[in-house]
């Protein structure tokens, strides 16, 4: 599965002249899924009901979101 490639990609390489790694950071999909996951929370009553098929839900999401653009 594609997973969008770093979502908030910095190469470190050229910090003042030190040379280092490139940080790549989360994906772009676990990005879309946080985004996702404020959303439902954010419309949600309580937090009580809270389990892994809401994050599931968000990674289904993000999938989707991927798909659109064109990376899936």
């Amino acid at each position: 599965m594609k997973d969008g490639g770093p979502a908030f990609p910095h190469d470190f390489r050229s910090f003042n002249g030190v040379s280092t790694l490139p940080a790549d950071g989360m994906t772009l999909r676990d990005w879309f899924a946080g985004q996702a996951l404020m959303a439902w929370a954010s419309a949600a009553p309580t937090w009580a009901n809270w389990d892994t098929e809401i994050a599931t839900s968000c990674y289904r999401v993000a999938d989707a979101m991927l798909a659109a653009r064109g990376d899936s």
